[in-house]
């Protein structure tokens, strides 16, 4: 067995249901039933899941870059600033249709 103990999964989901289901009877509209109100409070129950999952693999990642980073070479330890430069990169179809409209704008003016 590993040094490491899993913590049961039914405490997770039990403070996930009960968030979920606070969350459902708030926004509770008037007519509707229990059982709606429980599958919504499921549905939420799922997407609080999924997103403290996607968050707990970002810490990870992120912890394992700040591992790779702080066992690298003496390199990584000089930090050295690079000049970052965003370049916007515009679609010609917009400006070639501006063009357009104006040479046809000043064609019209002057044939009237």
């Amino acid at each position: 067995m590993s040094g490491r103990q899993k913590r049961p999964q039914n405490q997770s989901s039990n403070k996930s249901q009960q968030e979920a289901l606070q969350v459902a009877k708030a926004t509770q509209k008037p007519g509707q039933t229990k059982e709606q109100t429980r599958l919504i409070a499921q549905g939420i129950q799922k997407g609080i899941e999924q997103y403290k999952k996607q968050h707990k693999a970002k810490l990870r990642d992120l912890d394992k870059q700040k591992k790779k980073k702080s066992s690298g070479e003496a390199e990584t330890e000089i930090i050295t600033e690079t000049e970052t430069q965003i370049v916007y990169k515009q679609h010609w179809l917009p400006w070639g249709l501006l063009v357009i409209s104006w040479c046809g704008f000043v064609a019209y003016q002057l044939m009237a």
